[in-house]
């Protein structure tokens, strides 16, 4: 929460000692706004860009301003990024991140940037994403959000109130993080050997299967429903090169923890699940290239350095 006004600063050095504490949780906001590395750091160099340009010392509160700042370009992107997905072949998924180097992402509140909430705030618009957010992800009271979105408190209520309910009919309750672990490390040593018994046990149901490959040969154009397709669809993949030959990392993919496969060397398949106590319900399969290429670097991306002054 941004309730502590910061002091005027007049300097470039001023500039960076304000900007770079708030620098992670500016783009933890922009991230789980936008479901993409790459343009929340975007969106991030952006606000750093502005506020060099910014006449800081009539900023009577450098932190609430960057807040705002950030929030709506990144609803701007969002906005814009709705009608580019439109052409995007096959299922989408937001662009995982590596949470190992800064698990909490600069959130109060790090749940709130697991792969299967990501995805289902992509089913409220940008202005009730970012709304949402503040409230849950970093705790904003509703004054500020109001401001920040020009919007007035009672219509903020209302909005959080109404994203709550839109995303509770597809959220459930979720596993420790040890549970998850096991339940992945079980679910892979299971379908590398074809074990279709071991399969049974852990999927319910309703599992779902989600591979986002943007029209990549080998990824599902479709989502696979149900545990007998799921099952089907893993087994299959041990005769197949990617479990066969594959070398397989257990890797931290937004809080959780995830598999990368590695074929000759090189990134082949990034796989994280969600999971309840009822079993896996989730598998989330992401074989486009550049959100592979960027979940790896997002790995350095808390030592980056800020672009040179403009």
């Amino acid at each position: 929460m941004d309730t502590e006004p910061l002091p005027p600063t007049n300097t470039l050095d001023q500039a960076v000692s304000v900007f770079e504490p708030l620098r992670r949780r500016l783009f933890g906001i922009a991230y789980r706004v936008l479901g993409s590395v790459v343009e929340a750091e975007d969106v991030v160099q952006e606000v750093w860009l502005r506020w060099q340009r910014t006449d800081r010392s009539v900023v009577v509160n450098p932190s609430a301003f960057l807040t705002s700042t950030t929030t709506r370009l990144a609803v701007n992107v969002a906005q814009s990024a709705r009608a580019r997905r439109e052409t995007y072949i096959g299922p989408w998924l937001p662009e995982p991140i590596d949470t190992s180097m800064d698990p909490e992402v600069g959130a109060e509140r790090a749940e709130a940037v697991e792969m299967a909430l990501l995805l289902l705030l992509e089913r409220l618009n940008p202005t009730e994403r970012a709304a949402y957010v503040l409230r849950e992800a970093f705790d904003y009271p509703y004054e500020q959000i109001a401001a920040i979105l020009r919007l007035s408190p009672v219509n903020v209520r209302k909005i959080v109130s109404r994203a709550r309910k839109h995303l509770s009919d597809g959220h459930r309750e979720t596993v420790s993080t040890a549970e998850h672990r096991r339940l992945l490390e079980t679910f892979v040593a299971a379908a590398r050997k074809g074990d279709i018994a071991s399969l049974e046990s852990l999927l319910t149901p309703d599992v779902v299967s989600v591979s986002d490959g943007n029209g990549i040969q080998g990824a599902a154009r479709v989502p696979v429903l149900g545990r007998a397709r799921v099952i089907h669809l893993a087994a299959a993949g041990a005769a197949k090169h990617y479990w066969r030959d594959a070398e397989v990392a257990v890797v931290d993919v937004n809080g959780r923890a995830g598999i990368m496969l590695y074929l000759d060397g090189k990134p082949l398949i990034l796989m994280t699940l969600a999971a309840s106590p009822e079993g896996i319900h989730q598998l989330m399969w992401v074989w486009t290239p550049s959100k592979i290429s960027a979940f790896l670097g997002s790995r350095h991306r808390s030592t980056s350095a800020l672009a040179p002054p403009t």
